[in-house]
């Protein structure tokens, strides 16, 4: 689409590996279990995980979320019953159901607001986020405007997104004197 011209910027967790394409990492989040919590628990431990039924997205053409294909590599299989093109058909599949949904924590502040939501129990990726360009934009002014717009709206975004915890631009949690948990930060280094 960027190099076609549909369209000028892309916001995407993986960075392009083509050389007439720019980016720069916007920020970093990181993957939380969300379930209905008037249909079911929250998955006590990494069993209860695996057993439960899972909603994934899968992206055209036929393109697993990363987290899919880390666990996949790790040898690991979560009971897909079912996937979605975008996270934003995920809250019809996940409401009155027992079934759980691995995705970026920041969709809890409007797409899954009303689900509960815990850390997974088992290491997974972190998920950066990237804006990404055609080179041939590079230089132009109003392009450049336009990242420098978009990359100075993250920390308000991020703030309104986790208004419990302030966030630095690479994802990490800060607390009331600016510094990031260690257990935190080793997460996600994970």
């Amino acid at each position: 689409m960027l190099r076609d011209g549909q369209c000028q910027l892309v916001l995407s967790p993986r960075p392009p590996d083509a050389a007439d394409l720019k980016h720069k990492r916007l920020f970093e989040d990181r993957y939380q279990v969300f379930y209905d919590a008037s249909c079911r628990e929250a998955p006590t431990d990494r069993g209860d995980y695996l057993a439960s039924e899972h909603v994934s997205v899968l992206y055209e053409p036929r393109r697993q979320i990363d987290l899919d294909r880390v666990l996949e590599s790790r040898g690991i299989h979560r009971r897909i019953v079912a996937w979605v093109p975008g996270y934003a058909g995920v809250p019809a599949l996940l409401r009155n159901s027992a079934r759980l949904v691995t995705a970026p924590a920041l969709l809890r502040a409007e797409l899954l607001r009303g689900f509960a939501a815990i850390d997974p129990p088992l290491p997974c990726p972190p998920m950066p986020m990237y804006m990404i360009w055609h080179v041939r934009h590079h230089d132009d002014e109003m392009h450049s405007w336009l990242r420098q717009a978009v990359e100075a709206s993250v920390p308000a975004a991020l703030a309104a997104a986790r208004p419990d915890d302030a966030v630095d631009q690479v994802g990490r949690r800060r607390n009331s004197l600016g510094l990031a948990p260690t257990r935190r930060l080793k997460n996600l280094q994970k």
